[in-house]
């Protein structure tokens, strides 16, 4: 057995008891929250993504992130890359006034190397109009080489991590959405470095369940090191409604009922914001019945991956397009 497949193995019995755990956190008001991984934070359980701040207004975009963290959200998504940066400037707007005090703010970079992080975050700090992220995550795992690449010698870790002992990120973490072996090996290029992320963001959902799965690879990895489960593309940008076996509330109670810490969900109107709020706020834990009729409905369709285009093409891969945000 390699250390993979210990790794995966050794963590899997874990899971179903920390379902349990996870589901009984905290509340605040009507909304709930959870325990992001070790860092003890508590985090609503749903997220507000940063990429579809691009599509309304900016009015209306600000007024979507306003709303949210008045009921009770706290977990911001966004990333240095979104929109050519208008995400982030959106989201730094709607943060003026005070609601920065009430948000728990995450953004992404891509700068493998250690110049490349240290601009593209200095640049996400002025755009969010603040002087610390509370959660920065290397964006887009997606490449064998990106492990390596983030580790090495004047790679980007070195800049995130002097960035922390500065004060202006409080804690580390990656995402991807196209392999679950690349996230692996992610994580143990950073146990070989005696470094452990503080969460992970990850694609959970009733399609990943059946194929080239995060929840069966790498959910149970980030259980048993108690790393927070960032869960993204609940709804696949909605790419999974057309498959007709699920629906947005069933497809975001299916994330919800895994144990994450955050569900991150994009919100391009106040309609669907007011979607999410529900279903987090209506949540109750699925019963093995439930989510195994849920599971049936949607195996067929998964089977080939044609509702998870981020993992099957590069329609999603935005470092793909731009390999030089790499640096």
């Amino acid at each position: 057995m390699n250390r993979r497949e210990f790794l995966v193995q050794a963590a899997a019995a874990t899971v179903i008891t920390s379902i349990g755990n996870n589901l009984t956190d905290a509340q605040t008001g009507n909304f709930p929250y959870r325990t992001l991984g070790r860092t003890g934070e508590k985090v609503s359980l749903i997220g507000i993504g940063g990429y579809h701040l691009g599509s309304p207004s900016e009015q209306e975009s600000i007024r979507i992130v306003r709303t949210a963290l008045d009921n009770g959200v706290n977990f911001l998504d966004n990333c240095w890359d979104y929109n050519s940066g208008l995400s982030e400037e959106r989201m730094g707007k709607a943060l003026r006034d005070g609601y920065r005090q009430k948000a728990f703010l995450m953004t992404k970079i891509d700068g493998r190397t250690k110049k490349a992080a240290n601009q593209q975050l200095e640049e996400s700090l002025r755009r969010l109009q603040t002087d610390h992220i509370d959660l920065l995550q290397f964006h887009e795992v997606i490449r064998e080489s990106d492990p390596d690449r983030v580790f090495a010698a004047d790679g980007g870790m070195e800049a995130v991590l002097a960035a922390k002992k500065a004060g202006k990120v409080r804690y580390i973490g990656f995402t991807g959405h196209k392999s679950p072996d690349i996230h692996l090996k992610m994580l143990e290029t950073a146990f070989a470095h005696n470094f452990t992320f503080d969460a992970v963001q990850m694609p959970l959902n009733v399609m990943d369940a059946h194929y080239d799965s995060f929840e069966r690879k790498v959910l149970p990895v980030l259980v048993k090191h108690n790393i927070g489960v960032l869960g993204m593309k609940p709804i696949g940008d909605a790419i999974i409604l057309r498959s007709k076996t699920a629906s947005a509330v069933e497809c975001l109670h299916y994330a919800m009922n895994l144990p994450v810490s955050v569900v991150i969900t994009g919100c391009d109107s106040l309609p669907i914001l007011e979607q999410a709020l529900n279903a987090a706020r209506n949540f109750k834990p699925l019963g093995n019945d439930e989510v195994a009729s849920l599971l049936a409905r949607t195996a067929p369709a998964a089977a080939k991956g044609e509702f998870e285009l981020y993992k099957t093409t590069h329609n999603f891969d935005s470092t793909y397009q731009n390999p030089q945000w790499l640096g």
